[in-house]
């Protein structure tokens, strides 16, 4: 493990070694990666994605949704609590993000259906 500081707050934090996978991987690499800049913690890095999430279902529509880019992505095969979903009254809400994961309407009126 190397210990690095996080480029966004500074905060201390281990990152997996050559032999081993970061945990890191785990999330969908949406965004591009600053070479300039250090790693992000976990918390930095979750909240980058969010954002850079949100503002790509911005630009989703019913007409461009099926050709989205998030089935495609790598690392999006797991589910990551506040990126595909939250927790309401102890119930999973899954979010646009996770139907466009899916690739397809599963005709059930989800809440954040972008189809």
């Amino acid at each position: 493990m190397r210990a690095l500081n996080c480029s966004s707050c500074s905060q201390l934090f281990s990152c997996g070694s050559p032999e081993a996978e970061c945990w890191c991987i785990h999330y969908p690499s949406i965004s591009t990666v600053d070479p300039a800049k250090d790693c992000l913690c976990e918390s930095c890095l979750k909240n980058t994605i969010i954002t850079e999430i949100t503002n790509y279902v911005a630009t989703i529509t019913p007409e461009n949704a099926l050709q989205n880019k998030a089935k495609d992505l790598q690392n999006t095969s797991g589910l990551i609590e506040d990126i595909d979903y939250y927790i309401e009254n102890g119930l999973y809400v899954f979010t646009s993000w996770y139907h466009l994961k899916r690739g397809t309407c599963c005709k059930n009126s989800c809440r954040h259906c972008p189809y």
